[in-house]
């Protein structure tokens, strides 16, 4: 199988598992993934985000997911149990699509490792 077909069907296989435990019915979409990768990444899974905090998980997740590509890498938990990140290496330029492919690339390592999916 190609690396390429595999990643696809892991992709599938996750967002149908996710989609399946926190929307009704709807699949869920990049964003919304990486917005629970954030909150299970900060632990506070039964709260309300504000809007800006809401965007503070998504960066966590974004952190968390490159971390392991080498652009990130952890540094702290401050006062109110917030991870935060430092920049190793900036990001390439990538277009759009190359964008997509990293970041879902990344999610399914993610899953994988915790052995959501296989």
């Amino acid at each position: 199988m190609s690396r390429d077909t595999q990643l696809k069907d892991r992709w599938e296989q996750l967002v149908n598992i996710l989609s399946n435990q926190f929307s009704q019915g709807e699949d869920l979409d990049l964003d919304a993934i990486i917005y629970l990768i954030g909150v299970q990444e900060l632990g506070k899974v039964h709260k309300e985000f504000k809007k800006d905090e809401k965007l503070n998980l998504m960066h966590i997740a974004i952190c968390r997911l490159l971390e392991p590509y080498g652009f990130y890498e952890f540094e702290f938990f401050d006062e109110d149990g917030w991870p935060h990140y430092k920049v190793k290496e900036e990001l390439p330029p990538l277009k759009a699509g190359e964008q997509s492919v990293l970041m879902k690339e990344a999610i399914v390592n993610y899953f994988l490792e915790r052995e959501v999916i296989k």
